[in-house]
């Protein structure tokens, strides 16, 4: 393994220019935006073009064209362009014969040109030659030329309302409606060759969205979602992803979602869906006759929902449907849309995505359980006595049951050791055998302290494992009999144990996955393992009017249990009353708030390893260490030191330890939150200790750039001194010559080595005039 162990800290540049009345600097680490913060751009002049809705954006380099829609009274086929970089509007130069007024058609980008397919035109002033297209056109940004692509062959039913969108050089086309009826049909075409062009009919399989207009898609992680949109009576928030090799749809459940996280969005149509990083961001529509304007965010990896709370400086967009968004680089754009009142909007936001690197806490934690190195325990579970291995620290971390366990387990080992060293000692003194007494043996070589759980089989307390390590459990084929069994004997573990987040993540997951065809078997094990809650919801299921028929005459229900029969019979003729708690639900704690407890001294009596710190002892866990940092990883293999302590340092440099302190915040729970000369130490922490990635380093940078002022710059002086970060030491004392006045009150003047005082007396020596000397000396 390769570190960093270079003794300055990475380069930035600092802007040096400073007036004597800057209390606070921005350093120039490159242009910065406020994270999550909205910004109303310049609108659309009329002389420009008219404001619109149902029309299109694409992004392309550095500019956002838009193209047709409806002013209100005409459809439009214009096309304008507007320049991120100087926030200016102009029509884009076109050639050619661009396609027919239209709205609800589609566009994309492929290569250096952009896309229309389809869409609804006429004259909707008078009400004539109004229908659905399927021509397909291309313009190229760098000529301005129109074309329109005469496809031979079968062709895609005319449409509007439609989502479409580019991969594997295809345009993809998904539903819409086509004048009588909604589609969900796929057809796709191939975007490298005009002449040898034709659509193809794709055959989907899976769960297939219903037929749907008005709905956007997007591509993430080379998977397309759909979300929401129009289907009638069916119409739900439901979430889709298609696969574009295997053509298959999966519904993406959100029942699994904890009770108290944010739910999905509400249902909607005519809202926007734009893919960033690893999140898909849906904005506006029309939900149940409001229009909501919060940004809801959709994680991919994690599949869940969240609301974006924008920055206290943002410049909201108003809620509204049929507008259009695009992204450029981190940032999504929208424009236009139907407000309130059927208004037009020619309107034109900007929203500057979050830019750093997600948080690889759960992912970290979770291969530390999938390769089970560095475990120190050994459940022995069950009559089978099958065994599964662990790591004490996550374990007690995550779970008070299992760590009264480990600690009784614990107990009896060092009685017994002690024992056996007795009579070791005995054996010694009568010139037998001597062993090394096992609690003085190097480290890596301790035993693996055995736990009896006999309440416990090897196949659910691995699920449950998996949680502990994750705060998540990997859901198994959804529906099916044995899987849903599965989760019942977790849940039942989940309840033995304590473990309030995981029993609601166990509910959730089963009556979502209770059908017609595993009711029964469900219903009989939550009888069995006398689940009550999950047996209630059971049979209110079963004695609904569109499923009873259906259950009483399959063959489980033969050869139910007589007492369930009955209760069925009971539930149907007379159902007891709905019972409404008030009382909130207990989700549990979390695994950021499990391991900050950890760090904070919950896991004091379970640390393996000394961090020294300047000499100073820091106690620690071997195996977070290692599931976090790939030096402690390679260090806890390779070459354990024998006496189990560590030097710590960022290559030659020995941090201050308040940064060492938030180092480790780091490593336990992901806390990146740290004044900004911890960030100046811990700049080069991500290159040298080797984490999953630079999400660390992201935040010091922009705690550096945002936080450097008059009231923290001696501290931030002390750290660039330490660091040998010569261009933010340049910067600092910069910062302390023109602000003198201020500084010279602040108390940590005082405590500053000699050398930097003397650092600090020379840059006034080499900044101040003889006319600034002067009206000092006036002053005295």
């Amino acid at each position: 393994m390769s570190c960093k162990s270079t003794k300055v800290a990475p380069s930035v540049d600092f802007d040096h220019s400073c007036s004597d009345s800057v209390e606070y600097l921005t350093l120039n680490f490159g242009p910065f935006e406020t994270v999550h913060r909205w910004r109303r751009l310049p609108p659309c002049d009329e002389f420009v073009g008219a404001r619109r809705s149902k029309h299109t954006v694409v992004a392309y380099r550095d500019a956002i064209y838009v193209f047709g829609g409806d002013n209100g009274k005409n459809m439009l086929n214009d096309l304008l362009r507007f320049d991120v970089k100087d926030c200016s509007w102009c029509r884009a130069f076109t050639t050619g014969t661009p396609p027919a007024p239209r709205y609800h058609h589609s566009a994309v980008v492929y290569g250096s040109s952009m896309f229309v397919f389809g869409g609804y035109t006429g004259d909707i002033y008078s009400n004539s030659n109004l229908k659905n297209k399927n021509d397909l056109f291309e313009y190229k940004f760098a000529t301005g030329q129109w074309t329109e692509w005469k496809v031979e062959g079968s062709l895609p039913v005319a449409r509007s309302a439609h989502g479409a969108t580019v991969y594997s050089d295809k345009l993809w086309i998904f539903a819409g409606y086509d004048g009588n009826a909604r589609l969900n049909d796929m057809w796709t075409v191939s975007l490298q060759d005009r002449e040898h062009a034709c659509w193809e009919e794709i055959d989907q399989s899976g769960e297939i969205p219903p037929s749907c207009c008005n709905f956007p898609v997007a591509v993430c992680r080379d998977k397309m979602f759909v979300f929401s949109g129009q289907s009638g009576a069916k119409i739900t928030n439901n979430l889709f992803q298609f696969e574009f090799r295997g053509h298959m749809w999966t519904r993406i459940p959100t029942e699994h979602l904890l009770r108290g996280s944010p739910p999905p969005p509400q249902r909607r149509y005519g809202h926007t869906m734009v893919a960033f990083d690893r999140h898909l961001y849906v904005f506006g529509g029309a939900a149940d006759n409001t229009l909501p304007n919060e940004l809801h965010c959709y994680d991919v990896d994690s599949q869940t929902w969240e609301v974006i709370h924008p920055s206290l400086d943002s410049e909201m967009p108003s809620g509204r449907l049929f507008h259009a968004a695009a992204v450029i680089q981190d940032a999504m754009y929208i424009f236009g849309g139907t407000v309130d009142n059927n208004v037009r909007s020619g309107e034109m936001y900007r929203f500057q995505f979050s830019c750093y690197p997600k948080c690889t806490l759960h992912e970290d934690y979770g291969k530390l359980w999938e390769n089970r190195q560095f475990c120190d325990v050994e459940f022995i579970l069950g009559e089978r006595e099958e065994r599964v291995l662990g790591h004490i620290a996550i374990v007690t971390a995550r779970c008070q049951w299992l760590r009264k366990k480990i600690l009784q387990a614990r107990d009896r080992q060092r009685q017994k050791t002690k024992q056996e060293s007795s009579e070791e000692s005995d054996e010694g003194a009568a010139g037998g055998p001597r062993d090394i007494p096992a609690g003085n043996r190097p480290s890596g070589t301790q035993p693996l302290l055995e736990v009896s759980i006999r309440e416990a089989e090897a196949q659910p307390f691995e699920v449950l494992m998996q949680f502990l390590y994750t705060d998540k459990i990997q859901y198994p084929r959804r529906g099916h009999v044995q899987d849903v069994l599965l989760i019942m004997d977790v849940y039942k573990l989940a309840l033995s144990f304590k473990l309030s987040r995981l029993e609601q993540l166990c509910v959730q997951y089963i009556e979502a996955s209770v059908d017609l065809q595993n009711v029964l078997s469900v219903c009989e094990n939550a009888n069995k393992l006398q689940l009550d809650q999950l047996k209630e919801h059971c049979l209110n299921f079963v004695v609904k009017e569109s499923h009873f028929n259906q259950v009483i005459m399959t063959k489980e229900f033969e050869h139910l249990s007589t007492p369930l029969i009955v209760e069925i019979v009971r539930r149907k003729q007379q159902p007891p009353p709905r019972l409404y708690s008030d009382q909130p639900v207990d989700i549990g704690t979390s695994l950021v708030q499990d391991m900050k407890a950890c760090l904070e001294g919950g896991g004091l009596e379970f640390c393996d390893i000394i961090l020294l710190l300047d000499g100073h002892p820091r106690p620690a866990h071997k195996a977070i260490l290692a599931a976090r940092s790939s030096y402690f990883e390679a260090m806890f293999r390779s070459f354990m030191p024998e006496d189990g302590q560590v030097n710590i340092s960022i290559g030659e440099m020995v941090p201050s330890k308040q940064a060492f302190e938030s180092m480790l915040r780091y490593i336990y729970y992901g806390d990146v939150n740290m004044p900004p000369e911890d960030s100046l130490y811990l700049f080069a922490a991500p290159y040298y200790y080797g984490f999953s990635n630079n999400r660390l380093q992201a935040y010091c940078k922009q705690n550096l750039e945002m936080n450097v002022t008059v009231e923290n710059v001696l501290q931030i002086l002390e750290a660039a001194d330490k660091t040998q970060a010569l261009d933010m030491k340049k910067h600092c004392l910069h910062i302390i010559v023109h602000q003198f006045i201020k500084v010279s009150k602040l108390p940590n003047l005082r405590s500053l080595s000699q050398l930097l005082l003397l650092d600090i007396i020379e840059s006034l020596a080499t900044h101040i005039s003889d006319k600034q000397c002067a009206e000092m000396g006036s002053d005295i």
